[in-house]
């Protein structure tokens, strides 16, 4: 099951597809983001990473 690079918790397989970057990485979700900002915070996270 896919989880949440940020705060390590699981994910759905969808939610992994729409948001996870090109590495199948997914470095926001909606325990540890706000839901209106989770693409944002998500791009934001991967170019500091």
């Amino acid at each position: 099951m896919p989880t949440c690079e940020h705060c390590e918790a699981h994910v759905s397989e969808r939610f992994a597809r729409v948001f996870s970057d090109a590495r199948g990485r997914i470095h926001a979700c909606p325990n540890c983001s706000a839901n209106a900002g989770i693409a944002e915070v998500a791009k934001e996270r991967a170019q500091n990473a």
